[in-house]
């Protein structure tokens, strides 16, 4: 792709250059998104990414385990506004980072977001949250089964820098973790 420079000249005639190579951050997403980017795939990280928007399916989960699961309703409950709460803790990062998502021609933006910020990803610090926390209720390990392909989604779907999501699931499993404790606690 070629590009437009307003670069002094003879006669201050424009040079045209190529454009930027990726480098850094923008060069491993872009690869990312190359390596990840299969038929059905960006199709599948959508709905990930709709599900996991504002951490409203993690969320309904936990209702559905409060209701499912009787004798322990209230831990699923006091789980389910942790998730809520790790999804407000990446949201007051994000005010305060105010990091930009990446925009940069080597990377395609597949989905809508609702808002300009990245760092960290909303989606990996909920899903990383709801991973510990409901492993903690259920007996089972689910941080592998779910982590991974959320942060691999928010990459193919071009909407996040790699530290953007791997924040995000820090930030997901410290507050997972916080309360995963206080629950054994009971």
């Amino acid at each position: 792709m070629l590009e437009q420079r307003a670069v002094p000249a003879e006669a201050g005639t424009p040079v045209v250059t190529p454009a930027a190579e990726p480098n850094g951050e923008v060069a491993v997403l872009s690869q990312a998104q190359r390596f990840l980017k299969k038929p059905g795939t960006v199709q599948v990280a959508r709905g990930m990414s709709l599900f996991g928007e504002h951490s409203a399916g993690w969320f309904a989960l936990g209702l559905i385990g409060a209701a499912v699961d009787k004798p322990r309703r209230k831990d699923w409950l006091v789980a389910s506004v942790g998730v809520v709460g790790a999804h407000a803790a990446s949201i007051a990062v994000k005010r305060v980072v105010r990091r930009r998502r990446p925009d940069h021609p080597s990377v395609e933006v597949l989905v809508g977001t609702p808002s300009k910020l990245s760092f960290p990803s909303s989606h990996a610090t909920s899903t990383t949250a709801a991973a510990v926390l409901y492993s903690g209720l259920t007996g089972r390990n689910l941080v592998p089964a779910l982590v991974p392909p959320m942060l691999a989604s928010r990459l193919l779907l071009g909407v996040h820098y790699p530290t953007d999501v791997l924040a995000g699931a820090a930030l997901g499993g410290l507050v997972g973790g916080l309360i995963r404790r206080k629950l054994k606690r009971r």
